[in-house]
């Protein structure tokens, strides 16, 4: 068994789609839409292969998004070294996203950072 892919709804499809491939490299494909029910999405393709599923349809409800909640609380990306996970995180707290922790080595071993960004979702970065 494996997961095939992820997806979430976000309420900015096009800006969902560009932080993708400007921070984390995705390969988009194109644009499906059922335009019976106004449903949107796109599939992005990462790197080793991974695929997250961006969709966005109208009438959504948008609760807020509290940091510990239930439910899928992150995406974690891996970069490949710890220098990657620096630049990165600094990258993006450059361009005005929340770093909420890190980087640094967490109790378990895993070298990371966690960013608040697209649409209040939490965006791992690690190793």
């Amino acid at each position: 068994m494996g997961i095939e892919h992820v997806a979430m709804y976000v309420n900015d499809l096009e800006g969902a789609r560009n932080f993708f491939e400007t921070y984390f490299n995705a390969e988009s494909n194109d644009l499906y839409h059922n335009k019976t029910t106004d449903f949107k999405s796109y599939f992005l393709t990462f790197d080793q292969g991974s695929r997250l599923e961006i969709m966005t349809k109208p009438g959504m409800q948008d609760e807020e998004k509290t940091l510990a909640r239930t439910g899928l609380i992150h995406i974690a990306f891996q970069t490949g070294s710890k220098e990657k996970v620096d630049e990165l995180t600094n990258r993006l707290k450059e361009d005005g996203y929340e770093v909420v922790s890190g980087p640094r080595t967490t109790g378990d071993g895993y070298y990371e950072s966690c960013v608040v960004a697209l649409e209040g979702n939490q965006i791992e970065i690690t190793v």
